[in-house]
């Protein structure tokens, strides 16, 4: 793509301000935001730079769920205490997962983005990257800085327009950002308070329940059905416990009739939990289980948890795409219908891995790493 000039710029500046005013956005709001503008192609770059980055859930929790980072949340929990309460008593939202997300999005505010969110929404959009997305990201930011919660050159953030100590969107930041310090303005660059209630407040638009956890480490007995748990997908604790599941801390579950799925990030050899409906607000945040699971692991952490009970499967990698198209290719020598190796793990592949694993006395858990793959090179 070839990037556009300054004289595409100034056109592309002059046919967004009908837009923008008919936003209620000022004329000298306006101009301040785009003083200096030019398209900036370090941001462009970035939308190609985003290769397959293949980890397994082990190495994603590893880097971001450390001893340090829970002090540091433990630390902030002590500092902005009266804010965090007053954050729960008006949303519901428990403190360790308010600092949780914090931790995770900004490292608790050491690192909030450099780029000027204006500047780098409009890169996107005159760049024709998902523009009708980030047109409206970018209309919705002139708003921002036009009702005056914060100047244009102080609005940063990432690169992809995710801004303040919890990085939100400009949408996000439009439905759900709150002054909690009264001081008239909404602003989650420089005010922690207003950046932790804005955080509790969008958990809570989302269904958070408060009082509740995310979900439990649980352990499976010997034996167990994989193949009935897959028709299961969601179910009442009660119904998972009757399937010999414990908490791997013996305790009972605290609400036997809570909805729950199963969830095995590295398969039937590592830590298994069962999910509650906690854990999908969370994922409104960012729709990972990987990030889910990291904010409720750190969160525990924060209030004196310590690692999973059950280690990681030592030697485990996740799987490149050509990896996965080895794995297809060394399941079809092997007589399983696996369609065309194409490094797309769908219906067929998964059929033929359960197979294999059913035939070869492995757990039939479906999960498709660097162990299913060495199994099936010996």
């Amino acid at each position: 793509m070839v990037a556009p000039s300054l004289a595409n710029s100034a056109d592309f500046v002059r046919g967004l301000w009908p837009q923008a005013e008919a936003r209620g956005v000022s004329r000298a709001a306006f101009e301040a935001a785009f003083s200096g503008y030019n398209y900036i192609p370090k941001v462009m770059e970035l939308t190609r730079k985003q290769p397959e980055f293949s980890q397994t859930v082990q190495q994603y929790l590893d880097k971001r769920v450390t001893a340090a980072q829970a002090q540091k949340g433990q630390a902030m929990r002590a500092e902005w205490n009266q804010t965090l309460t007053g954050s729960q008593q008006r949303w519901g939202v428990q403190p360790e997962f308010v600092l949780a997300i914090w931790g995770m999005e900004t490292n608790f505010g050491g690192f909030m983005g450099g780029e000027n969110t204006i500047h780098a929404l409009a890169t996107l959009t005159e760049g024709g990257y998902r523009p009708d997305f980030f047109r409206e990201e970018l209309l919705t930011a002139l708003r921002i800085v036009s009702d005056g919660h914060v100047s244009a050159g102080n609005m940063t953030g990432s690169w992809a327009g995710a801004m303040g100590h919890t990085q939100f969107m400009p949408s996000s930041f439009m439905r759900y950002a709150v002054d909690y310090n009264g001081d008239g303005r909404k602003d989650i660059w420089n005010s922690v308070q207003d950046a932790l209630g804005s955080t509790a407040n969008y958990l809570n638009n989302f269904g958070w329940r408060p009082g509740e956890t995310w979900g439990y480490e649980i352990k499976l007995p010997s034996g167990f059905n994989f193949a009935a748990a897959r028709q299961l997908e969601r179910a009442p604790l009660s119904q998972w416990q009757a399937m010999g599941i414990q908490r791997v801390s013996g305790k009972p579950f605290p609400r036997p009739t809570d909805m729950a799925r199963l969830y095995m990030p590295a398969g039937a050899n590592g830590p298994a939990f069962l999910l509650l409906p906690n854990f999908d607000v969370i994922k409104r945040y960012n729709n990972s289980d990987s990030y889910a699971l990291a904010v409720g692991h750190l969160a525990d952490r924060i209030i004196g948890g310590g690692s999973f009970a059950t280690p990681w499967p030592a030697g485990d990698y996740a799987l490149n795409k050509a990896q996965r198209a080895e794995l297809q290719t060394l399941l079809a020598r092997a007589g399983y219908d696996v369609g065309s190796p194409d490094g797309v793990v769908g219906p067929k592949t998964r059929a033929a891995v359960l197979a294999y694993q059913n035939q070869a006395g492995l757990p039939a858990d479906g999960y498709i790493s660097g162990r299913l793959l060495e199994a099936l090179k010996r």
